[in-house]
């Protein structure tokens, strides 16, 4: 009797396509097939359009980076080596239209790169949008990549491990955003900085109020008074341990509350597990959870919410 091949465990086979993968291809194939059969070009010249302006803006950006490599520590030679030990590595697609389209910028996630890929990484956002934003940057790689963009303004978040650089000719934009961030102990702070700090850069007036925990819970009413009589659009709260403050805010604010989930903490549940969870749980309306320690998260969803609103107002006092 013939065995039947589909019964053999081929090894090879691990590294194949999953099923959900190919019925997308297969999806994308039929889908694009069939706009061209029946005639519509509607679709096909919009993503022709996108395309374009995406190759537009790789263009100006390749057309600025020759421009800037000098300016780079060391001259265009320096940089050179910098991208040539680098591109063994990793191939950069600098997503420059980004921002234009989500109104969210690119961000370099720094704690996985090394100096020369962040290097390279930050002068490919800054021919293109004039900014670099650089977070969970290693303590150790602050002064070479800093040093690399001396000629640049840089601002160093120490707190919030991150880095901001900005070519001479950036303008910051304002939306009129109002985004409060609560942290509930001091070790909470540093990531909580990270959602400000992001916050700020997306355009949004950022209100800080740290160390009002539930242990303590007297401190927070006067500054989260405060903070409501000021027009805030949505308030992030930070918290590690059993992470209990995202809750107790939400069930007194009449505008949407982030819940940061910290990993301070220790045991069972530690690390912040027992937060989380804590605030998934929650029975406060109106509150929304990110993952443990995404303050990058965080302030992006939080600024989204202002600057919707913030236009909304200024649409209304028209």
């Amino acid at each position: 009797m013939q065995a039947n091949p589909h019964e053999k465990k081929d090894s090879s086979l691990r590294g194949t396509v999953s099923p959900t993968l190919a019925l997308a291809a297969f999806w994308c194939f039929w889908y694009t097939h069939d706009m061209v059969e029946s005639g519509s070009n509607e679709q096909l010249e919009m993503l022709e359009h996108l395309l374009g302006a995406e190759l537009s803006e790789q263009k100006t950006s390749n057309m600025r980076n020759t421009e800037q490599e000098s300016k780079v520590e060391g001259g265009a030679g320096a940089y050179q080596a910098i991208h040539s030990t680098a591109s063994s590595v990793v191939e950069v697609r600098p997503d420059l239209g980004r921002e234009q389209r989500k109104g969210v910028p690119e961000i370099i996630f720094g704690e996985t790169k090394d100096a020369a890929q962040i290097i390279v990484m930050a002068q490919g956002l800054l021919a293109g949008s004039g900014r670099a934003i650089i977070s969970r940057l290693c303590p150790d790689l602050v002064a070479p990549v800093s040093a690399a963009f001396h000629e640049y303004k840089v601002r160093i978040h120490e707190v919030a491990h991150a880095m901001v650089i900005y070519r001479s000719d950036y303008v910051p934009v304002r939306t009129g955003g109002h985004v409060g961030v609560i942290s509930a102990g001091t070790s909470d702070i540093p990531v909580a900085e990270e959602a400000a700090l992001i916050a700020e850069e997306m355009g949004c007036q950022v209100t800080r109020i740290y160390d009002v925990g539930v242990a303590g819970l007297h401190r927070l009413f006067e500054p989260l008074r405060d903070l409501l009589t000021h027009a805030v659009d949505v308030i992030i709260v930070a918290a590690g341990m059993d992470g209990a403050l995202p809750s107790v805010v939400a069930g007194f604010v009449p505008v949407p509350v982030i819940g940061l989930p910290t990993s301070i903490g220790y045991g069972l549940g530690g690390k912040g597990v027992a937060a989380l969870l804590s605030m998934l749980q929650t029975c406060a309306p109106g509150l929304s959870v990110v993952n443990i320690d995404n303050g990058v998260g965080a302030g992006i969803t939080a600024a989204l919410i202002a600057n919707r609103v913030a236009r909304a107002r200024e649409h209304q006092s028209q």
